[in-house]
């Protein structure tokens, strides 16, 4: 693994790249619940039930500012919360079969949509994308591990 830029300026171009496909896919979603709520149901997803003060951490909000998300998300049926087997004192945060179906459609949406803009692709623009899929995927890997520290 390099950790080098192979040309001058490159990464700063595909950073630049990645951002502004990432925002473009951010507003084709659909604007029905916010996106920190959208990013907690997406944590709560991959990691599995986690604590308020955790999602707060991850999510990069305040404590009181996730209760309140939380809340709103159980009332609607999203998530709900549990005790920890582990530890009596402690409360997690669930997604029910609601907020798991809620977030495989938002997923497939934004996939459905890069699959349309692809198709209008040249052969060899997909191929360089197939070619960069490991690289990107790994992309995604660090970002997912740099995500899941708590933010200082």
């Amino acid at each position: 693994m390099s950790r080098h830029d192979p040309a001058p300026g490159a990464s700063a171009a595909i950073g630049a790249a990645l951002y502004g496909l990432a925002i473009r896919a951010v507003r084709r979603l659909p604007r029905d619940m916010s996106l920190t709520s959208a990013a907690t149901l997406a944590t709560l997803d991959r990691t599995g039930p986690r604590r308020i003060t955790d999602l707060a951490a991850v999510e990069g909000v305040t404590q009181p500012a996730m209760t309140t998300l939380v809340r709103v998300m159980e009332e609607s049926g999203l998530v709900e919360r549990r005790g920890d087997a582990s530890d009596k004192r402690v409360t997690l945060v669930c997604l029910t079969e609601a907020g798991a179906s809620y977030v495989r459609t938002r997923r497939q949406a934004g996939i459905h949509a890069f699959e349309r803009l692809i198709g209008e692709l040249t052969g060899d623009e997909v191929e360089a994308l197939v070619a960069a899929l490991p690289a990107l995927q790994h992309l995604a890997e660090l970002e997912s591990q740099d995500r899941e520290r708590p933010k200082q």
